[in-house]
């Protein structure tokens, strides 16, 4: 053991001295090529005072990036990641004129600007040479980590650690988008994984109603998605809207879902959460949207930046791939835009960082994450990677945009992997999606009003003259003449009018509306909203891009309304209801009605729900917000994700059954993981609502003991 370690210790020593090296002989390189940045006297030196110099400030650069970045990283944890990504520079070649003056021989001399760029490419190639270096020596680094894993379980040489798990959510792609993109080579990782002998299974999934991250990846992680009908929604009793990517909404689901479960989550065992809306019980988080509104020194949300920034040569790295791609983006939006692509949203603005942001640094500080948890050997680890959802929100769920991105994910995919390899323990790859995207262009782009101002028309209440001359607010000004039989004001000044308490609050998620009004405390009946305002119902129900209206009959309950006076009564529905019963719903496919009734539950549902008319020969849906690829309601590949798990774990449901709700997946994958840990991972905690409802347990296949 003893020599082992000396050999260890004498493969770092030789390892610095390589990177050392060939920083020196780097330096000696840029000093060459750029006059402003000198390593000798102005009267000249001999080559060997040169080399001197170089290997002195390549040095005290080495130990400063070593010593001193980490602590600059951690002092701007608080700084927001764009100003971060642009000081990564500025800090870097602070530290390279830092170390020229610390020189004891004080020739080194540079301008700030060309020790920006002197740094960047010293820790770009320090870096490269220590990690190949460091796969060279690939047996001891497997020695070392398996001698962690034994300290960290305490377990006997010999003795494997039970399989850890990795659950990879790959941000809104879809299980037909998935099929297509391996069918066309562009994630041949996956390929690998589903082809020739396979090592896994690929099963779609059934969303809610509401299908987007917020809903699906808390009933992922906390077992509980109800009372969240949309990605926001209007809280009457607080009067406040809640949307499931802020901060302070986030933490407050989370703690809803926590105390309806009784359950911290999916993670509780010795788990991570990175780059998730929702923390899942873990305790090592990066990037977790409910712990960011934690303040002060203890903030954990934003570790993860720490523990891969620390690292120069990675700052500067994605750094150089952030502006990368913002270029990228704009050479793409003006290719769109010069080939008149239909359908196709403006994309300038701050929409290229955002991109950059979610598909680099993102992806990056996630993956960098990952990495470390599965050499840290952790039970359980949940990533989302969002860069394809941002891009096909933008681009298209099938463009060539989002095809690129799907490319790089699968590069992510196949790191994951090999690094698992490495781990101190066998690990399980579970990819899976949270929802897929519809295609389609905007309410807005096919009828020049957004839902929004066709409620307000529809309520007879002003709205600007643009949307007046829209034939769509013609038809609905027209119907609330003739329903209150007197004119509705038409002053000039009107879209100008100070908002009135009667107003309603008009909400999107993707093409899923939601219509409150927040005078009234509690959800108004269809009784209550045609007293109120006479047209705007069938105003709604009509419109030729609104498949369907949920609202609450005083009598009946629960009622979906739709185009030629259609109405379905979801409490006279049998089990298996025909299409004819089924109404404006049966377009939707199976499912559609339960998930509509299970909404209408919910305490904060709203007084009119609103989902968008479906094509269901083109996959086409008409988004209320500014997507062309979007979800958040019924209709199409939104609906449908994947879950892509491995042969030696048992199967999600059995053969010819169906995965339905977000709910059920959490149940699924805390099965999974009590096939790896037995009782330490305790059993799903599943509220009252959900209990009618069991998910068939298939047996475990043999041999699923290992991966």
């Amino acid at each position: 053991m003893n020599e082992e370690r000396w050999r260890g210790a004498g493969s770092a020593v030789l390892r610095m001295f390589a990177v050392w090296g060939v920083s020196t002989l780097t330096m000696l390189v840029l000093a060459g090529l750029l006059p402003d940045f000198k390593l000798q006297s102005p009267d000249g030196d001999s080559a060997t005072r040169i080399a001197m110099t170089a290997a002195l400030g390549a040095g005290v650069f080495g130990l400063l990036g070593a010593l001193v970045w980490p602590l600059l990283v951690r002092t701007l944890l608080l700084v927001p990641a764009f100003v971060l990504a642009v000081l990564v520079f500025f800090l870097n070649g602070s530290l390279l004129l830092l170390a020229l003056r610390l020189v004891p021989v004080n020739r080194g001399e540079v301008n700030p600007e060309t020790a920006v760029v002197v740094a960047a490419v010293m820790s770009a190639v320090a870096s490269a040479t220590g990690g190949a270096l460091a796969v060279r020596d690939d047996n001891a680094y497997r020695r070392r980590l398996h001698r962690l894993a034994y300290r960290r379980y305490g377990r006997p040489s010999g003795t494997p650690a039970p399989p850890g798990t990795v659950f990879l959510q790959l941000d809104g792609l879809g299980h037909d988008v998935l099929v297509d993109a391996v069918g066309k080579g562009l994630m041949p990782t996956v390929a690998g994984l589903l082809g020739g002998l396979p090592s896994h299974r690929l099963t779609p999934w059934r969303t809610d109603w509401s299908s987007q991250t917020g809903a699906s990846q808390l009933g992922i992680l906390h077992g509980s998605n109800f009372d969240v009908p949309a990605f926001r929604w209007y809280e009457k009793e607080t009067r406040e809207v809640v949307v499931s990517n802020r901060p302070a909404s986030a933490a407050e689901l989370q703690r809803r879902a926590v105390e309806r479960t009784g359950d911290s989550g999916l993670l509780s065992l010795d788990g991570a959460s990175r780059g998730n809306l929702f923390g899942g019980g873990a305790d090592q988080l990066a990037l977790v949207l409910s712990v960011a509104v934690r303040r002060g020194k203890e903030t954990r949300s934003r570790a993860g930046y720490f523990a891969y920034f620390s690292d120069p040569a990675n700052a500067v790295r994605t750094v150089l791939s952030f502006v990368a791609e913002v270029g990228r983006e704009m050479c793409q939006s003006t290719r769109a835009r010069l080939r008149r692509e239909r359908p196709r949203m403006g994309r300038g603005g701050l929409y290229p960082f955002v991109r950059a942001f979610a598909t680099v640094v993102e992806r990056d500080v996630v993956v960098a994450a990952v990495v470390s948890d599965l050499l840290a050997g952790r039970t359980a680890i949940y990533a989302d990677l969002v860069a394809y959802d941002e891009v096909a929100h933008h681009s298209g769920p099938r463009s060539r945009d989002a095809e690129q991105i799907l490319r790089r994910l699968d590069r992510s995919l196949a790191l994951v992997l090999k690094v698992a390899e490495l781990a101190p323990r066998p690990y399980r790859i579970v990819l899976l999606s949270d929802h897929g995207q519809s295609p389609g262009e905007t309410f807005r782009m096919r009828y020049g009003l957004s839902l929004g101002e066709l409620v307000r028309a529809g309520c007879g209440l002003p709205v600007p003259r643009k949307v007046r001359r829209t034939h769509s607010g013609n038809e609905a000004r027209a119907a609330v003449r003739t329903a209150l039989h007197r004119p509705v004001e038409e002053r000039a000044e009107e879209h100008h009018a100070s908002p009135r308490r009667s107003d309603p609050v008009v909400l999107a998620s993707g093409n899923l509306g939601l219509v409150s009004f927040p005078d009234v405390p509690h959800r108004m009946t269809r009784q209550e909203i045609e007293r109120r305002h006479p047209a705007l119902l069938s105003t709604l129900a009509h419109h030729p891009g609104v498949g369907f209206l949920l609202v609450r009959d005083e009598e009946h309950g629960a009622v979906v309304l739709g185009a030629y006076g259609a109405e379905v009564r979801l409490e006279d529905l049998g089990e298996h209801p025909t299409a004819e019963e089924l109404g404006p719903l049966a377009v939707f496919g199976p499912g559609a009605a339960e998930a509509v009734r299970r909404t209408d539950s919910f305490p904060h549902c709203a007084d009119i729900m609103v989902n968008s008319w479906y094509d269901p020969e083109t996959g086409e849906v008409l988004a209320f917000e500014e997507q062309i690829g979007s979800h958040g309601g019924l209709g199409g590949d939104q609906s449908r994700p994947f879950l892509l798990s491995p042969l030696a774990l048992s199967a999600p449901v059995p053969e010819g059954g169906e995965l339905v709700g977000a709910e059920r997946v959490h149940e699924v994958l805390r099965r999974w993981l009590r096939e790896s840990h037995g009782p330490q991972i305790p059993l799903p905690s599943r509220p009252a609502e959900a209990a009618a409802a069991p998910v068939p347990v298939p047996p475990t296949p043999p041999g699923a003991g290992g991966m």
